[in-house]
């Protein structure tokens, strides 16, 4: 799909209360993703907070953690608008160009990294993760980080499937 399904409401016309997540304090700013998100602010108003929650330093995972598994569950569920803004998010959390190619080719990806690459995998083929790959990750997370990175990919996976149908295009395109 190539162009949004949902019709452009003006940017006065968002509740800002209800995108209030996306920038504290402030007016969120004019993007395509903000404005899926005005079609629904009761909706908005909950899931950005829980939004918040997995991006967060609330979230027990490091910043780094988090931007592998999200960029590993835009490729597998091709989320082009997810892809595209965590490949920069990713970098400024310090990932190489060679890991994000490797996530995105189906290149194995070493280490811990490779594990969460795995989570991902087994998570979106099976919604389960495998008795191997969960005995490796829990040698490396305690079991709060365990929970926080099924959540974390189970709030990316949604996310992709919503943007994927609906259309959300990235800005500039």
């Amino acid at each position: 799909m190539s162009e949004s399904r949902l019709t452009s409401i003006p940017y006065e016309d968002w509740d800002f209360e209800a995108l209030a997540e996306i920038s504290p304090g402030m007016k969120p700013p004019e993007m395509s993703v903000v404005g899926f998100f005005a079609h629904h602010p009761e909706l908005a108003r909950s899931y950005l907070s829980w939004n918040h929650y997995v991006n967060s330093r609330r979230s027990s995972l490091s910043r780094e953690i988090r931007e592998i598994a999200i960029l590993r569950v835009a490729r597998v569920r091709n989320s082009g608008y997810e892809w595209a803004q965590h490949v920069k998010i990713a970098r400024r959390a310090g990932i190489s160009d060679e890991t994000v190619a490797k996530i995105r080719s189906d290149e194995k990806v070493p280490g811990v990294a490779g594990l969460i690459v795995a989570a991902v995998d087994e998570l979106a083929g099976s919604s389960a993760i495998g008795d191997e790959t969960y005995a490796a990750l829990a040698r490396e997370f305690s079991e709060k980080q365990l929970i926080d990175l099924v959540f974390l990919i189970g709030t990316y996976s949604m996310l992709s499937m919503a943007f994927n149908t609906f259309g959300v295009e990235l800005e500039g395109t």
